[in-house]
């Protein structure tokens, strides 16, 4: 089997940092693995502004798309994968894989859930028109990406490595909608049977749009790619990836 380049989209207060494991039992399998920062998401820790809206980080994975061509493989996990179905509206790849991703109806859902989960945080962010409070202590980003049994270690490493996240992109989320009707690469859905942010229901719902079925990891987070109980997930993956051939 031919490797295939793989290029991975971090979501929302991540970094190109969350795909390491994957990259590392991509690249062992053959692949040729290509994880990006998102503009202004390469400095892991620290907790300056990001001012760019989706356009910005759809420009970005669009440059990088073309350079590795139509053969490629695009992975895009939560607010990534948002922006690689925005990407695919305009370009062709081998595959597109959403993990976990902004569903059909934006944020609003994830908006509304988490203001009734966690009012002072969300309140504060946007008094302060921040979103690194949602996330801001070990407790809330493991409310977000993580399940109660993730292991502490696990919800530290990550909350140690999160940016604050572009406060316009989270505007234009709840507007800038997935559009799978213009999208002309074939699509595969993954979810988190525990995800906190996206639901099931919505997942398969995109999934629907795309003519596929959602496949749903159980017991996992939000947080597909560093959830150990996310490993069915990259499983999957290999598995559409030996099937490209």
């Amino acid at each position: 089997m031919a490797g295939r380049s793989v290029l991975l989209v971090h979501g929302a207060w991540h970094g190109s940092w969350c795909w390491d494991d994957w990259s590392a039992v991509l690249a062992e399998a053959g692949h040729r693995p290509r994880a990006i920062d998102l503009p202004g998401h390469d400095a892991p820790g620290s907790r300056h502004r990001i001012w760019t809206r989706i356009g910005g980080y759809v420009a970005a994975v669009g440059q990088e798309l073309d350079r590795l061509g139509t053969e490629a493989v695009v992975i895009g996990h939560s607010m990534g994968g948002l922006v690689t179905q925005r990407v695919l509206e305009q370009r062709s790849a081998a595959l597109g894989i959403l993990v976990a991703s902004v569903p059909r109806s934006g944020v609003w859902g994830a908006t509304v859930r988490t203001a009734r989960a966690i009012p002072l945080p969300f309140a504060k962010a946007n008094a302060t028109v921040s979103m690194w409070p949602i996330v801001g202590t070990p407790a809330l980003t493991r409310r977000a990406f993580f399940t109660p049994d993730t292991p502490a270690e696990v919800v530290d490493a990550c909350h140690d490595r999160l940016q604050d996240e572009s406060y316009l992109a989270y505007l234009q989320m709840l507007a800038v909608l997935p559009r799978p009707s213009r999208v002309r690469t074939p699509v595969r859905v993954l979810a988190a049977g525990e995800d906190r942010i996206f639901t099931v229901a919505e997942e398969r719902s995109l999934a629907v749009a795309y003519g596929t079925d959602a496949v749903v990891v159980d017991g996992a987070g939000h947080d597909l790619m560093l959830d150990p109980a996310g490993r069915p997930a990259l499983d999957r993956v290999l598995a559409w990836l030996a099937e490209l051939g």
